[in-house]
């Protein structure tokens, strides 16, 4: 069973914050403050799927792992170290900060800089959960060359 909660958990995670990513960036740059509000204060209420759905990947990935800590695993987990102090100590208290200055409207410099700090958190975790996708099926053996058709000549 864990082998299927994995690569579910990881795709739902992946698409959860990739939402988050591109709902902001197209709001602030097409919406105005009202949509810009309702993007920012809808956030925090994804986490209760984004972080039980990164919860079962580190899990499941860790269970999977079999206590082998070489090659493509190590550097799953490395990764998986980084992306959840950046979630934690960037993502989340971002997130929070924004939708708290979203509701009363105060659209100043320092919501922008939070906003282009959070943007660029945020893609890198979506950079990293990619890579860690792409090593997963590296390990399952999903990337692995296939022969090549043997040529037939003609006489």
């Amino acid at each position: 069973m864990t082998k299927y909660i994995h690569p579910v958990a990881g795709g739902l995670a992946i698409l959860t914050i990739a939402t988050f990513w591109f709902s902001t960036a197209l709001s602030e740059l097409f919406g105005f403050p009202v949509t810009i509000t309702a993007v920012k204060t809808a956030i925090p209420w994804g986490f209760l799927v984004l972080i039980p759905a990164l919860a079962a990947a580190g899990g499941t990935g860790f269970a999977l792992s079999k206590e082998r800590r070489v090659g493509l695993i190590a550097t799953k987990m490395r990764r998986m170290q980084f992306i959840a102090a950046n979630g934690i100590l960037i993502l989340i208290p971002s997130a929070l900060f924004l939708a708290t200055k979203a509701r009363t409207a105060q659209f100043d410099s320092v919501f922008y800089l939070v906003q282009a700090l959070e943007l660029a958190a945020g893609a890198t975790n979506i950079a990293l959960l990619v890579l860690n996708m792409r090593d997963g099926l590296r390990i399952k053996g999903r990337f692995r060359r296939k022969p090549a058709a043997s040529v037939i000549k003609a006489g």
